[in-house]
């Protein structure tokens, strides 16, 4: 490995902060020192330094010729403790929230980027709905109704011989079993609320630098983009300069009405997105939206019970008493329902400012009074119904079939919307031509819905023994139709992603032939290795593989839409499960059907078990747990916008410590500073640039190396790292440089030109290997690295000084008296 500190051309103090990538790294193998000492920061996520470099900062004398490295670590942000691994069940939250990033660019068009957002929160409002419902299905439909109300079947569970119907003991009656069983949902909505209030707490809560005036000692520093200290940046494209009246392009839901209003602070300069104040720190509509989302879960619970009571409440005979206070009931449920949907809709993120304010009488009434909805409702169903008897599946469970299709029509909205916006401003680097958004919707809808069928599939098949759910030979009646439906449209959807997968592979194929020429012209070989130019030619060739990534979701998402309507229409039309639907057909085709099913069963079944599978590995194996928790780095870099149940943000932790740590080293020295991002690193690294005042980013230098700022972030989430903001963040930070490899699947060119005196961020393209064959200076067989270890490459030792060498030099030390904001470097917090 290249050392971590070459000397530079020019002296003056300078520091070198170094931010690694997914899967994590150690300070030790950052800083290539086994000594390292934290020197700000906690176990979580900290700075650290060599042991010798602690005190740098009062020995300037002995850096003048060299900087200092200093190495953020924040891989315990996702892959910390054990308890984290239960987040994988939290994934198609995750996936929703995806979605409301990844919405195309557009300018002026506020109307249609709220629509957006609104749609999206209703999507992900639509998935804790349904996982309320699973659970249902399981507690009180499978286990509570079929189970226990069937005698062979509660017989064979001791557990359930309390709530037997055959030993008409108290809790015998169905309405108490279902109240009793309630308690099951009751207790994951309230689990799903803590981890989101608790999870706000410990990684979110960190407010980001709230202004370009909060440094007053950088006001005097002169601005190195453009010469003058008053803050400005002249010259910025779209995005970055301030319009008055008029919402930025990347505007999201309310900030345009922010923007227009005339209450609306008005920043010094208008930062783009991911610059702004707020953006970091969205307390208000995650609290919103946890209070909502909350209220949903319950009131499902609630809904559940009420269907279920309703028509034994029509048949008593009390003068209708009992069906009377059942409708109270039902319209308490459809009222406070209007008022979450209404909550939801009303308003999104507010990113020009920090959002502080929290509406505690809407934070904290809504889920109590949906709570008391529900333990009315409860007694209200465990009020003694003589002559109920449980029989079939449980009234009111169609709720399935009504989720899935609000969730087809609104991915089908959200994909009109994101065509609309797509549509002024094409770019043929945009994902799915716009539609990422809406696709990525559609896979958390299915997943979803894997998980919460599989979990049903699986219950129903171990509470009916050697029966089979839904075909009539079995104990119970099994759970809805249209879930033993949608699980056998699963091996019809595998069978299609056959044909994609093969034209990649063949393509694949293809190209490494291809770049055969190009990789013995590269390295000059005279006489060339057939087996040696074969391994690099493929190794590029699978490299760019990840740019077909469109392809595939865009296949997997229209296919899952087109079968998750076939479902829900055969569900409806046959009322049986496919294997009984087919009755009478031509053998194959019955065959075909039953054959569906029952692979179906088992795969959903399976990928449940899965999930679960890889929780409980994660949760004992800390090796397991740090690769799932590779999943994190990429999936929960942003804010939770959408679906408040996500797992946490690490960048709403991680982006303010860089910011914090740029901002208070270059007060303090008035020195230079090079940001060093691998990977995930690099878009933290932007991330943080983006927060600095302008007076600050005149004493950085970004160094981004396997990089996917362009590649993954650029085309999936074009609105917040399009072209158009990556030239801003081009002409507002002092120097940049980019490397990369061709055999990087993940890293890649971020495809900035040169303008205005600028020269392009890329470099030239990374040789890998370094070395084709055997010479004197590498006389064994160099690795193909791919994504890892480009500090081994000289070139990246070359491009870190030379950035360095751009900066302006080192300013007097300022004497500072003020108490400082966070921990200084040069003090082990150790």
């Amino acid at each position: 490995m290249s050392p971590a500190t070459p000397d530079p051309r020019s002296g003056g103090a300078a520091l070198e902060l170094l931010v690694h990538g997914v899967g994590g790294a150690t300070a030790a193998d950052m800083l290539d020192d086994p000594r390292t000492v934290r020197v700000t920061g906690d176990r979580t996520a900290a700075m650290h330094r060599r042991r010798d470099d602690v005190d740098a900062e009062n020995h300037p004398e002995r850096y003048a010729d060299r900087p200092v490295p200093e190495a953020y670590c924040w891989s315990n942000l996702t892959s910390g403790n054990g308890a984290r691994a239960l987040w994988l069940l939290l994934l198609p939250f995750m996936v929703a929230n995806l979605a409301h990033w990844m919405r195309p660019p557009t300018e002026g068009r506020a109307r249609l980027v709220r629509l957006y957002g609104v749609l999206v929160r209703l999507v992900a409002l639509t998935l804790t709905v349904l996982l309320t419902a699973a659970a249902c299905e399981v507690a009180l439909d499978l286990t509570a109704w079929q189970c226990a109300g069937s005698g062979a079947c509660a017989g064979r569970r001791s557990w359930l011989g309390f709530l037997s119907a055959d030993r008409a003991g108290w809790w015998s009656q169905p309405g108490r079993r279902l109240a009793l069983a309630a308690l099951v949902p009751t207790a994951l909505v309230g689990l799903l609320w803590y981890l989101s209030n608790r999870t706000w707490s410990a990684y979110e809560a960190q407010r980001p630098p709230t202004g370009y005036d909060a440094d007053p000692d950088l006001a005097s520093y002169p601005d190195a983009d453009t010469g003058t200290g008053d803050g400005t940046a002249p010259g910025n494209g779209p995005g970055i300069d301030a319009v008055p009246g008029r919402a930025p392009a990347s505007a999201s839901d309310t900030e345009a009405a922010d923007a227009a209003s005339p209450t609306a602070a008005t920043p010094v300069e208008l930062r783009p997105a991911l610059g702004r104040p707020g953006f970091w720190y969205g307390r208000r509509l995650v609290a919103r939206l946890r209070a909502a989302h909350t209220a949903a879960g319950f009131l499902t619970v609630a809904a559940v019970l009420a269907a279920a009571t309703a028509g034994q409440d029509h048949r008593s005979d009390d003068g209708g008493t009992r069906e009377l206070l059942g409708l109270l009931l039902q319209a308490a449920v459809a009222v406070l329902a209007a008022l979450v949907l209404w909550v939801v809709c009303r308003r999104g993120r507010s990113e020009n400012r920090l959002d502080l304010r929290i509406e505690r009488a809407l934070v904290s009434w809504l889920p109590a009074t949906a709570l008391l909805i529900l333990a009315l409702t409860a007694l209200h169903t465990g009020w003694s119904h003589p002559g109920w008897v449980s029989a079939g599946t449980l009234p009111g469970n169609t709720v399935f079939g009504v989720l899935t299709l609000a969730q087809g029509g609104l991915v089908v909205a959200l994909g009109v919307v994101a065509l609309l916006l797509h549509r002024p401003r094409r770019d043929r680097r945009t994902a799915l031509y716009g539609l990422g958004g809406p696709a990525t919707a559609m896979l958390a809808c299915a997943l979803g819905g894997v998980m919460s069928g599989g979990v049903a599939q699986r219950v129903a098949d171990w509470l009916d023994g050697p029966g089979t759910p839904g075909a009539g030979n079995g104990l119970i009646t099994g759970p809805p139709v249209l879930l033993s439906w949608q699980a056998s449209v699963i091996p019809v959807l595998l069978l299609l992603l056959l044909v994609p997968a093969a034209l990649l592979a063949a393509r694949t194929v293809l190209t490494s032939r291809r770049l055969r020429t190009d990789v013995e012209a590269d390295y000059g070989a005279a006489d060339p290795d057939r087996l040696r130019t074969d391994q690099i030619a493929a190794s590029r060739a699978r490299a760019a593989l990840t740019d077909s990534a469109p392809l595939l979701v865009g296949v997997v998402s229209g296919a899952t839409l087109l079968l998750g309507a076939a479902s829900v229409a055969g569900a409806w039309a046959s009322g049986n499960v496919p294997g009984r639907a087919f009755d009478g057909a031509h053998p194959a085709i019955a065959s075909a059907a039953t054959a569906a099913q029952a692979l179906g069963s088992w795969m959903i079944g399976f990928g449940a078990l899965l999930f679960v599978t890889w929780g409980r590995r994660a949760y004992k194996d800390a090796s397991a747990r740090r690769t799932i928790g590779i999943l994190w780095d990429v999936g929960t870099f942003w804010p939770r916008a959408a679906h408040p149940f996500a797992p946490p943000c690490y960048a709403e932790r991680a982006v303010p410590d860089l910011a914090w740590r740029m901002s208070s080293w270059t007060r303090r020295t008035g020195g230079r500073l090079v940001i060093s991002g691998h990977s995930q690193g690099s878009v933290l690294a932007a991330a943080a640039v983006w927060q600095l005042s302008p007076a600050t980013r005149g004493r950085v230098a970004l160094l981004t190396y396997g990089s996917p700022l362009e590649r993954l972030y650029g085309r999936w989430f074009p609105a917040y790292f399009g072209p158009e903001s990556l030239r801003g963040l081009h002409r507002t930070v002092h120097c940049w440089s980019n490397l990369y490899r061709a055999t990087d699947p993940i890293g890649g060119p971020v495809r900035v030109p040169a303008e205005d005196g600028r020269p392009a961020v890329d470099r030239a393209e990374l040789l890998d290997p370094v070395a084709y064959g055997r010479t004197r200076e590498h006389p064994l067989p160099e690795p193909i690295l791919g994504h890892s270890d480009y500090q081994a490459d000289p070139s990246f030792a070359q491009a870190r000084t030379a950035l360095l060498d751009l900066l302006p030099p080192a300013l007097p030390r300022q004497r500072d008296n003020a108490p400082e904001t966070q921990g200084s470097s040069g003090r082990s917090s150790g």
